[in-house]
């Protein structure tokens, strides 16, 4: 991405802030932002987030708050403000921050951070001693600064100081720290400061850090913009506009000694206490690496990769996938496409068999066949099973002894009890299954069919089989009576006429007098 087209990706996130941020007299004209597509391609292809990793190009130097950026929106005077109080070899403007080179007596500078500081690290730093400043507006410092208590407010909409007329470009002053009811002069960092033209800044407020520097206002409250603290053995310093510290506005005495002495705060002397460490710069977006003091583990290495993970899926969510990306992701879609293509072309389909020349499944058929396999389908409850084994004993029992075509429980308990010669055990078996039958058939008739598991239908069958044996009505020897539905051969049972007798006059059947 070139230095314009990441300038561009910029303005788009910021949208109005950036416009906001710029004085008038400086203001540029904002390019477009990302087309629509890319950024609905970016939603929709979340899932290929390492592709998007892998082809997203080196981030030029250059952009708004970069330390190498030398127009008028960059830092670069910063970075030579910053070298020339503490020395070049004490200056280190870093895109990947390695907490494991990072010691107690060195200070972190965050100019306008894109994503979310790590935690862990940054409290570790400084209760270790360290010093941390989170200088930001807009960007994702308030996720860092909310942790230690610290939320942004609005500025002033009627400061008493501004720049050209503009309550945007309201003019900040020191805070004198008062101590015990005695003035001790104003904070390190600003104590050559008299005034400090900010540029859209936001107020930060919070109930124990000392103010550092206010704007004040005219019938409403003054506004903090910049607050200090101590946190373990280091220091917090926040400031709520980056753009103090841009290379147009450093032209002005109190900006430029306001970069002086937070430099110099951040690694330089204490007090009676002497500090050499170095100063580490980022800004923008930059990736955070190790563990403060070299200890690492491995949850911490896997909550780096998802952090990464993350920002990457943020920062494509926000400025659209880069070139490359686009060009992986459409030479993919392309390549899967012919192969779907060539896949559903080649495939051989068989003919459809006709509807009439189909074979009727069993279940269709009806009959014994039919009936068998609607009981014993998957699913088909098994209550239909042991209603089918009920009907199977009475009609055997009904075939045998001629019972009547639905008798009551206790008729069939006394025939099989009379009949069968069964033991008590036995009986009390088929007493109970009997029982299960016709409450399993009485569930059903309510329409509640009653769960019938498959031991308790085993069980039953089993039973049954036997007392039919016992009883002789297993279809081995013929019943004792006729069956109740039977047709009789009356002519069989008619008694014959008795011969006539010597003698006797023929009987005469009467006549018919209706006949003619």
């Amino acid at each position: 991405m070139t230095r314009n087209g990441a300038w561009y990706a910029r303005v788009s996130f910021r949208k109005h802030a950036e416009d906001r941020r710029k004085p008038a007299p400086w203001r540029a004209t904002s390019g477009t932002s990302s087309s629509s597509s890319s950024s609905t391609l970016a939603s929709l292809l979340a899932a290929l987030t390492a592709i998007v990793v892998t082809l997203a190009p080196a981030r030029a130097a250059g952009g708004p708050f970069d330390v190498n950026d030398t127009t008028w929106e960059g830092c670069s005077e910063f970075l030579e403000i910053a070298r020339a109080e503490l020395g070049v070899a004490r200056v280190h403007p870093v895109a990947v921050l390695d907490w494991s080179e990072v010691n107690a007596e060195d200070g972190v500078l965050v100019l306008h951070p894109l994503q979310t500081l790590d935690a862990d690290e940054t409290t570790a730093f400084m209760k270790a001693g360290g010093r941390l400043a989170i200088v930001d507006d807009y960007g994702r410092g308030d996720d860092t600064l909310r942790r230690f208590q610290i939320e942004r407010i609005p500025t002033p909409a009627r400061p008493v100081a501004t720049l050209r007329n503009k309550p945007s470009l309201a003019i900040a002053e020191p805070v004198i720290d008062i101590v015990g009811g005695h003035s001790i002069g104003p904070h390190p960092v600003v104590s050559q400061v008299q005034r400090l033209v900010t540029n859209h800044a936001t107020g930060l407020i919070h109930p124990n850090l000392s103010p550092v520097l206010r704007i004040r206002a005219l019938g409403e409250p003054d506004v903090i913009v910049a607050v200090a603290g101590q946190v373990g053995k280091g220091r917090l310093f926040a400031m709520g506009d980056p753009s103090a510290l841009m290379n147009m506005m450093l032209r002005y005495p109190g900006n430029r000694a306001f970069a002086s002495g937070l430099a110099r705060y951040l690694v330089d002397e204490d007090g009676a206490q002497g500090r050499k460490g170095r100063l580490y710069i980022v800004g923008n977006r930059f990736e955070e690496e190790s563990s403060f003091g070299g200890e690492t583990s491995l949850r911490k290495d896997f909550d780096a990769q998802v952090k990464a993970l993350a920002n990457a899926v943020e920062d494509a969510r926000r400025e659209g996938l880069p070139g490359g990306a686009l060009l992986a992701l459409a030479a993919l879609a392309g390549l899967g496409l012919a192969i779907w293509t060539a896949r559903a072309s080649a495939r051989p389909y068989r003919s459809p068999l006709p509807r009439y020349a189909r074979p009727t499944p069993l279940v269709a058929q009806g009959g014994a066949a039919g009936r068998f396999a609607v009981l014993a389908a998957p699913s088909s409850p098994r209550g239909l099973a042991f209603l089918e084994l009920k009907s199977a004993l009475v009609e055997a029992l009904a075939v045998r002894f001629g019972l009547e075509a639905n008798p009551a429980p206790e008729a069939v308990t006394r025939l099989v009890a009379r009949e069968g010669a069964l033991d008590e055990r036995a009986l009390s078996a088929f007493k109970e299954v009997l029982a299960t039958m016709y409450r399993v058939e009485a569930s059903v008739v309510a329409g509640k069919p009653a769960t019938v598991s498959r031991p308790a239908l085993v069980h039953a069958a089993d039973v049954v089989r036997k007392v039919l044996a016992a009883c002789g009505a297993d279809g081995r020897q013929p019943p004792r009576r006729a069956h109740p539905g039977a047709e009789v051969d009356r002519s069989a049972a008619r008694p014959e006429a008795p011969p006539p007798q010597a003698g006797a006059k023929p009987v005469t059947p009467p006549p018919d007098k209706g006949a003619r």
